[in-house]
């Protein structure tokens, strides 16, 4: 079995010249679903057996969409299903590879129509996952759950959490535009000159 090394998340640092940026959620903003339950759908594709984790999966969203349990506690049932799988296989890289090879046409149209080469990404996403797309977008400023050495989330980037994150990697810049498609990120909507909330292809400015 191939060793696996974590890279960390790959981000800049800051550019000081500068002062405004960009910043974008991804699923369901600048992606077209949620990318962590297409994976777990492609690897289903390859591998049946993973159908013993689709009750618990089902379960933690049914909880997560009826409010009994929070982003966190829901995520880590789907962080499970990858470390397990992440652990049994040689090369999970050249998966998540060739999933981005067929699910690369689901970023929307209106971002390469506005993008920007110093646009920032900010995700609850897993770094195991967004490295590969965030480098074929060409974005190098972009900020995700961390993982450790089996893919298992350590820090979820997700509501607050996300402010935090993106003042400690960019502490002197001021978000001009931020896109998202849920008000979970009110906290990034607070700090951002201006806000829009994406359905679909519609942008809707709220601030």
């Amino acid at each position: 079995m191939t060793e696996k090394i974590n890279p960390g998340c790959v981000q800049s640092f800051p550019n000081k010249e500068k002062k405004k940026m960009n910043v974008y959620d991804f699923d369901n903003t600048i992606y077209d679903g949620e990318s962590f339950i297409d994976l777990f759908i492609f690897l289903f594709k390859k591998d049946p057996s993973l159908v013993k984790y689709i009750p618990d999966i089902i379960n933690g969203l049914y909880k997560y969409t009826k409010g009994t349990i929070n982003a966190e506690e829901a995520l880590e049932q789907y962080s499970d299903v990858v470390t397990d799988y992440y652990n049994s296989i040689e090369d999970f890289d050249a998966l998540v590879t060739e999933f981005w090879d067929t699910n690369i046409h689901k970023i929307k149209p209106f971002y390469f129509r506005q993008r920007q080469d110093d646009d920032i990404i900010i995700s609850a996403s897993p770094e195991v996952l967004l490295d590969d797309v965030m480098h074929r977008l060409n974005i190098k400023n972009y900020i995700c759950s961390r993982t450790d050495g089996n893919a298992h989330i350590t820090d979820l980037c997700f509501r607050g959490r996300k402010v935090e994150l993106f003042k400690e990697m960019y502490p002197d810049t001021i978000i001009d535009n931020f896109y998202t498609d849920s008000v979970n990120d009110t906290p990034m909507m607070e700090i951002s000159e201006h806000a829009f909330l994406v359905s679909g292809n519609k942008i809707k400015q709220v601030k």
